[in-house]
């Protein structure tokens, strides 16, 4: 587990570009953070990270983005609009999670069982209007599901 005090967004970023450069094709990133923590903003940097130039926004109504152009493909995912499970694994979620890319999914606390077991779990807590704590669980653990 790590800890991450961020001040900024640039500083947001810069925690998701140090990350980027150690994920592999099949990585898997389960986001979790209330509204505003900072997980589309997280996104932005780590696609950044993996040489992309591609323009991040959250994946809210479209349930999915990809974005190519760098080192790896990132498919970002959003859970937070589906009702329940059932809509979400007719995503095709396992197409995604064991590709040539990095699947980044917020809001996966929503639906923990369909997040794989190697897994990175992020949570991203708001201390202040700026300052935001990001942990790194790494893998399935039982008190990242909550």
């Amino acid at each position: 587990m790590a800890t991450f005090i961020s001040n900024s967004p640039a500083e947001t970023e810069a925690i998701a570009r140090r990350l980027a450069k150690n994920l592999v094709a099949g990585s898997v990133l389960a986001l979790k953070g209330e509204m505003g923590s900072g997980k589309t903003l997280f996104t932005q940097g780590l696609v950044a990270g993996l040489e992309s130039e591609a323009s991040v926004t959250s994946p809210t109504f479209t349930i999915v983005h990809e974005y190519h152009g760098g080192r790896l493909p990132v498919y970002h995912f959003d859970f937070f609009r589906l009702e329940n499970q059932e809509s979400a694994g007719r995503l095709g979620l396992e197409d995604y999670f064991f590709s040539d890319g990095i699947s980044v999914v917020e809001w996966a606390d929503r639906f923990p069982d369909l997040i794989p077991e190697q897994v990175h779990w992020i949570s991203f807590e708001i201390k202040s209007e700026r300052q935001r704590i990001i942990t790194l669980l790494h893998h399935r653990d039982e008190n990242s599901r909550t």
